[in-house]
């Protein structure tokens, strides 16, 4: 599929709430980390919002506990999104502003999404599971 992998990108879906956060950190950084935040602005211009009441629940939030299947690898991935002072890769914590935080939030469970790694290879990724946060129910 390579760079024109646009039409096959799974819907987003997004928090109102989540959104205004990560539109603001996508601003501040965009000056250091350019490609991602340029990726991160498309997401987000792609994505469909919601309130909390009517978001899919198996949709991936900040704070969301997600499993993922890298389809190059076929290894299992447990990981938690979230914002850059909190991330800690020995933890499980990814930052919603690294390659894969951006890949992965806003997806549902069951999709799947070719994005690039750090080094610029695309990675098939597929949601395996989505569990969200104690203070979203």
């Amino acid at each position: 599929m390579g760079n024109n992998a646009d039409a096959s990108r799974p819907t987003v879906h997004l928090l109102e709430t989540d959104y205004d956060i990560v539109a603001g950190l996508a601003l501040q950084a965009e000056h250091r980390e350019p490609a991602i935040t340029a990726r991160l602005f498309e997401e987000l211009d792609r994505a469909t919002i919601y309130r909390v009441s009517k978001l899919p629940a198996d949709a991936i939030t900040l704070g969301s506990i997600v499993e993922y299947v890298d389809e190059t690898s076929e290894r299992l991935h447990r990981v938690e999104i979230v914002l850059p002072g909190l991330a800690n890769i020995s933890e499980g914590r990814i930052s919603v502003l690294t390659p894969m935080g951006v890949a992965l939030l806003g997806l549902r469970a069951k999709s799947v999404i070719e994005w690039p790694d750090l080094l610029g290879h695309f990675r098939r990724l597929r949601i395996v599971k989505v569990m969200q946060p104690p203070a979203f129910h």
